[in-house]
């Protein structure tokens, strides 16, 4: 596992590096770490990088439900049992293994890969609700409960799999040669692109992703990415802020 401190309070973990990079994200707080996201299989590692950063795990916040996002998350709870496990509401039914689609959800079926876990959260996320320094923001499109998170001290936002910078920098959806997966696993185009032209709008200083580097001062990327998305899904490029 790779150890990459971006700020003083963002830790990026990323496993396969080379190969097929997976990011989750240590977040400190006054009482310890939030974990966002868990990897694809495992606590071993993250574990004993919290541990070297001095602090123990109190929050596990998921960004979304997909196998590569959750996969150590029974691990992870079976070893850290009084931590709290923290999911969209829609996001949390094909997490206990409900794939169905919702009356009036777009597509005729979720994509991606998709991991049923025996952790039940503890809280169920909704828009605007905030998770220690972190707020949760909007960003369905790559699954329907997707969220993201931006960190309000320093506005750091972690955007899960909204976008993608391995390969390039993409919109969910999206496709790039180099790295296809995000794109493959999107559950709905036009839905990522309004969640990242909303992520857009908050202006973050700093932008962090489940497949790819970190971008400081990335609105002109965004931008980029946004004009890209808008232009497959035949929609007008300005970007939301």
């Amino acid at each position: 596992m790779r150890v990459t401190t971006l700020t003083p309070n963002l830790i990026q973990l990323t496993t396969l590096p080379r190969v097929f990079p997976v990011n989750c994200y240590l977040v400190r707080e006054d009482d310890g770490f939030t974990l966002v996201d868990t990897g694809i299989r495992g606590a071993k590692n993250i574990l004993a990088a919290a541990a070297r950063l001095g602090a123990p795990i109190r929050r596990i916040a998921l960004t979304h439900g997909h196998a590569d996002h959750v996969g150590g998350l029974d691990d992870l709870h079976a070893a850290l049992p009084d931590a709290e496990v923290l999911i969209s509401a829609r996001d949390a039914r094909p997490l206990a293994g409900d794939r169905s689609l919702d009356p009036g959800e777009a597509g005729t079926k979720l994509r991606g890969s998709w991991k049923t876990c025996a952790t039940k959260p503890t809280r169920l996320l909704k828009v605007g609700d905030r998770v220690g320094s972190l707020e949760v923001a909007a960003a369905a499109g790559h699954s329907p409960g997707h969220v993201a998170f931006l960190d309000t001290r320093d506005r750091s936002l972690i955007a899960g799999d909204a976008f993608q910078t391995r390969g390039g920098i993409a919109v969910a959806g999206v496709a790039r040669p180099l790295f296809p997966f995000v794109a493959m696993g999107t559950w709905h185009g036009p839905t990522a692109l309004a969640g990242a032209r909303g992520l857009r709008a908050l202006n973050p200083s700093l932008l962090v992703v489940g497949h790819g580097l970190a971008l400081t001062s990335p609105a002109a990327a965004m931008d980029r990415a946004i004009a890209a998305a808008a232009r497959k899904w035949g929609q007008q490029p300005a970007h939301a802020g």
